[in-house]
Parts: C-alpha cells; sequence; structure tokens
C-alpha cells in the first residue's frame, strides 16, 4: 500500500469513536460471543496455563496463518502447542503504526489471522483501538473472550469472588500511576464499600503504596489481601496477608509484575452465609406442589 493510502491510526480511532455516538454496529445484533464470523479475531489467550484457553481460541489458533501475540505474558507452552505452524510475531515494543499494516496486509493477503492477548482483551487489553484502525481501513474484527486472571486467581484460591453476606460486588480495577491519575484510583473507596471484592490488575508494583493508602484512609488493617502471582502458570506463587502486612510479604518474594491482588474478607471464604438458591426458596415451588396434592387427596 503506498504512503499517501495509508490511514493514521488515531484518525481511524476517532472517526469509529463518532460513528459509535451516531449510530450502532449491526453486528451487534447479527452475532453472539462464540460466533464463527468474518476478519481477525482478538482472542483472549486466558491468564497462562494452555488448558484455560477457549475452545473458540484453540480452534481459530490451530488454523491461524499469523499469530500477533502479546509477549511473554502469553505463556510459551500455550504458543508452542497451539501456535507451532504459525508465523508469530510478538507485539511488544510495536506501535499501531507498525501493528495495523502488518495484520491488514496479511489479512487482505488471505491469510488467517489472529491477535492473540492475555486473560481477557477487553479488560485492560487495549484492543479496540486496533479493532478502530483495522475497521477503519476495511477488515473487521471480532472478541474472542477468554479467561481473566481474576477468575484464575478465584481457582486458585477456593473461594468465590462473590459470597453472600461477605461480598455483593466484584471491581476489577488498578492504581495509579502512569495512565491513571490519583483522582482516577478508587481503590480506597472500593475497599471502604465493605461488601466489595477488589482486584487489582497491573499493580504488583504498586502494593505499598496501595496499602499504605488504604492504612492512611483508616481502613482496617487485618483486611485480607492475596497477591497471586503468574495465576495458572508452572511458577504460580501465593502470597496471603492483610492490608498491614502484604507488601513486606511481596518485597521479600520479589515481584514487581505479574500478579493478580485481591482485596476482601472474600479471599478467605469464611463468614459467608448459606445462600436462598439452595435453601427453602429453591424448594417452595414443589413444596406448593405438594401441598396442594396433599389437599386434593383429602377431598
Amino acid at each position: 500500500m503506498t504512503e499517501d493510502t495509508q490511514n493514521d491510526p488515531q484518525d481511524a480511532i476517532d472517526s469509529q469513536g463518532e460513528r459509535r455516538r451516531e449510530e450502532l454496529d449491526d453486528r451487534i445484533f447479527e452475532h453472539s460471543a462464540g460466533d464463527e464470523q468474518e476478519g481477525i479475531p482478538f482472542v483472549g489467550a486466558g491468564p497462562g496455563n494452555p488448558r484455560l484457553l477457549t475452545v473458540a481460541g484453540k480452534e481459530l489458533l490451530e488454523d491461524a496463518d499469523l499469530v500477533v501475540h502479546a509477549g511473554s505474558l502469553v505463556n510459551s507452552e500455550l504458543l508452542d502447542e497451539y501456535c507451532g505452524h504459525a508465523e508469530l510475531v510478538n507485539s511488544v515494543g510495536k506501535d499501531l503504526e507498525e501493528l495495523i499494516p502488518l495484520m491488514r496486509d496479511a489479512y487482505e493477503y488471505g491469510d488467517n489471522v489472529v491477535r492473540l492477548h492475555s486473560g481477557d482483551p477487553a479488560i485492560y487489553g487495549a484492543a479496540l483501538e486496533q479493532m478502530d484502525a483495522l475497521e477503519h481501513e476495511g477488515v473487521p474484527t471480532y472478541f474472542v473472550p477468554g479467561v481473566t486472571s481474576a477468575f484464575a486467581a478465584s481457582a486458585t484460591l477456593r473461594t468465590q469472588l462473590t459470597l453472600n453476606e461477605v461480598s455483593n460486588h466484584v471491581a476489577f480495577t488498578r492504581p495509579q500511576g502512569k495512565t491513571l491519575s490519583p483522582e482516577e484510583d478508587h481503590i480506597t473507596d472500593f475497599v471502604e464499600m465493605g461488601d466489595v471484592t477488589t482486584c487489582i490488575y497491573l499493580g504488583t508494583h504498586a502494593v505499598r503504596d496501595t496499602m499504605d493508602r488504604l492504612l492512611e484512609d483508616d481502613h482496617d488493617p487485618e483486611t485480607p489481601v492475596a497477591v497471586i502471582y503468574h495465576a495458572s502458570w508452572p511458577d504460580e506463587d501465593v502470597i496471603i496477608g492483610t492490608v498491614d502486612d502484604i507488601a513486606d510479604k511481596v518485597e521479600e518474594a520479589g515481584y514487581r509484575a505479574s500478579a493478580m491482588v485481591v482485596i476482601g474478607d472474600a479471599v478467605t471464604g469464611a463468614g459467608y452465609e448459606r445462600s436462598f438458591l439452595y435453601g427453602d426458596w429453591a424448594n417452595r415451588g414443589s413444596s406448593s406442589e405438594s401441598a396442594s396434592e396433599s389437599e386434593a387427596s383429602d377431598d
């Protein structure tokens, strides 16, 4: 493609954003998640373990000619198992100006192209800007969900993120830093609510700063905290502590990245109440029917 026909990715993003304000994409009503669709799929690789890749993701990778992946964030075992036949391109260090022509040209040539993100591309994946830039150049795209690391962390901890009378809500968030101002950091607000399980992405390096702010805001220092490094990977490590002591434990372990931080009583799974789902509420229909049948037999 000649230089004068190449689109500026930022112009493409702005254009697609304006289109969304004016009208919904018809494909919203034509396809559901998991459908086979035309275009480049943005696939969630899952948290790490290749067995946690979805069936749809596995099928797409096995048919791919080109896989553009998120570098070391995707387990190399997954790449070896499902992508050994394909051309592999590491997206780390490449900007949109390089990635978009790469994927576009391969797709227009007739190759099956897969964009492979870690976890689920809808959670801190920066996927939409790539999709908008491709769509603006006439290349259709779509999401293929993946298992996000918070769910792998929950499985490792052998607990639920929501528990009756313990945690009615879940917050996916990240701490303040280069891309998030202090005013946009709501971790202390979520913890203050009490019945929220707070899952912090991209925040391993900021564990001490985050816990210090929680203590400064008078949150209970005994609030449970878990840090799950490389959830579901072979080198997974689990550190359990509290708001008061978790920073020391993480620093002693030497982790600065690639860990999920979970704050709240759901970490231990202690103190929850039996749900209504499998109690009297669940049986009220059958009980009423039994009572009616009994009354009918008495007649």
